[in-house]
């Protein structure tokens, strides 16, 4: 296969503003070269065989020289990989684009270019400032204020509305062009710090009083505006998403946690994903295999998970079984997550319990479960045995076989640990009991101490929020509380609590 670059923008370092295109190059990515201001979420993005470079672009601190960078595209093209090189914003504004594309095509590299959206254009807009108005702004400018001294301030001075990226260090010499210039020093600017961040600030003020308002801050990053237009800020007033400014730690499978990522960072949180689970295969295939060679004489097949939907078909397959084998076997599954799983092997399930619950499947069974010989592919240790003993109960004749392991992670997540002791996390999810006990046990290894005291210390202020009773059970065994759960037991359920939550303040 041949090599190509990808030159990625990632728009405003929010990753709900990247471009459909964006994430899916960066899912299939095989090399990821990034610069500073990329969101660290934009990472887990990628494939987990991909090799992660930061070239760290970022004024006035060391960075990764352009020609390394250049020789690093080419070498990984030449290789036949797929490399996404991962800017800031828009690639081709004030993003040296073109010494990139220069070096490549001497190279004979293949590459496209990926636009993002640029902040130059993004924050004005997300702080409710309109670039153009037909009485205030029939034009706008988007300049750099990295060297003021080279631009031409007397023309500059007489444009309606100015956008200036890069140019807080040199803010005082903007200004005083600006005045000298004969723009009134009772002219609105704004500075946008950080836009589109939890960290987003807002500076207002005029070119008269900016320079004493923000003295001695560190605004980087920022953009400036300039003109009239700052004073008609009002878009900025319509709704904001529910979870904005909310950055919610997600304790799922890696493998299972971008879905519900997204369905979060649509409701305008940021998420941070920290593995609470390992999913392994089996310690041994013998008994879900020995169940596969007589699946004829089973009368219905119970899928809890859709860890359980995908370990029992790989293994068919595995196997040189087909589907065709389930012709005459009734599918039960319990929850949408599994429904939805069980159709991507092209099967509707018979039976789903209500509320999507397993404690509900024997209540509402469709027909007598007595003699019934059931297929129940689970998890080899930890899961819950009521509905077993149920299905007992009602003189099922129940063969339980382990389709795959579910372990914890050696140590906790670094981005997640950094975040938890900092206190930068609002919310933190749990989608099943065992995630709850996993959380626990991470955070013991990494405090060093078995203290509950001190491991609840680190939760002041946090919300807990829970899929369903019995993970809301584990939660007040071990860290005494939980503050929301979902109705619906489903992730889209969770969220959409979550919503209604913090919507009623």
């Amino acid at each position: 296969m041949n090599g190509k670059v990808y030159l990625v923008g990632s728009g405003i370092g929010n990753i709900n503003y990247l471009t459909l295109r964006a994430y899916n190059l960066l899912s299939q990515a095989e090399v990821l070269i990034y610069d500073a201001l990329v969101d660290n979420n934009l990472l887990n993005l990628v494939p987990d065989n991909c090799l992660i470079i930061n070239v760290g672009k970022r004024g006035g601190q060391p960075s990764t020289k352009q020609n390394k960078i250049n020789y690093l595209l080419i070498n990984y093209c030449s290789q036949g990989k797929q490399v996404v090189r991962l800017k800031s914003g828009n690639p081709i504004i004030f993003g040296r684009i073109n010494e990139e594309i220069k070096a490549l095509q001497e190279a004979n590299c293949n590459y496209e270019l990926v636009p993002g959206i640029s902040s130059a254009l993004a924050a004005p807009l997300l702080t409710g400032i309109p670039l153009t108005d037909k009485e205030n702004s029939h034009c706008f400018t988007v300049l750099t204020g990295h060297q003021p001294d080279l631009l031409d301030w007397e023309t500059l001075a007489k444009i309606d509305t100015l956008v200036i990226l890069m140019g807080t260090r040199n803010l005082e010499t903007i200004v005083n062009k600006l005045i000298s210039h004969e723009r009134s020093p009772d002219e609105p600017i704004a500075i946008i710090q950080n836009s589109g961040s939890e960290q987003e600030k807002v500076y207002i003020g005029t070119l008269k009083t900016i320079i004493e308002q923000v003295s001695g801050l560190s605004l980087s990053p920022a953009i400036i505006v300039i003109g009239n237009v700052v004073n008609l800020r009002y878009m900025s007033s319509s709704s904001p998403l529910p979870l904005a400014q909310k950055t919610i730690l997600i304790t799922r499978a890696k493998e299972q946690s971008s879905q519900f990522s997204l369905l979060l960072q649509q409701q305008g949180a940021k998420t941070i994903e920290m593995p609470a689970l390992e999913i392994l295969p089996p310690s041994s295939w013998d008994q879900l295999d020995l169940a596969i060679e007589t699946l004829s004489s089973f009368d219905w097949l119970i899928l809890t998970s859709a860890n359980g939907v995908n370990f029992f078909f790989q293994r068919l397959k595995e196997l040189g079984k087909d589907i065709r084998l389930l012709g005459n076997i009734k599918i039960a599954v319990v929850g949408k997550k599994t429904a939805s799983c069980l159709q991507q092997y092209h099967l509707t399930p018979d039976f789903i319990p209500p509320n999507f619950i397993a404690d509900q499947l024997i209540d509402h069974f469709p027909e007598s479960l007595k003699h019934q010989k059931i297929l129940f592919p689970r998890v080899e240790t930890g899961g819950r045995e009521i509905l077993v003993k149920e299905l007992q109960k009602q003189e099922a004749n129940i063969i339980e076989v382990p389709a795959y392991q579910s372990g914890c992670p050696d140590k906790i997540d670094a981005q997640a640990w950094e975040a938890l002791q900092n206190k930068q996390i609002n919310i933190i999810t749990f989608a099943s009991s065992k995630t709850v006990t996993n959380f626990y046990k991470l955070l013991q290894k990494a405090l060093n101490t078995s203290s509950k005291v001190d491991i609840l210390s680190l939760l002041d202020n946090v919300c807990l929020a829970s899929i369903g009773p019995q993970t809301s059970k584990t939660c007040h065994e071990l860290l005494d509380r939980v503050d929301l759960e979902a109705k619906e037991y489903t992730l889209e359920g969770l969220t959409k609590e979550l919503v209604q939550y913090f919507s009623r303040g």
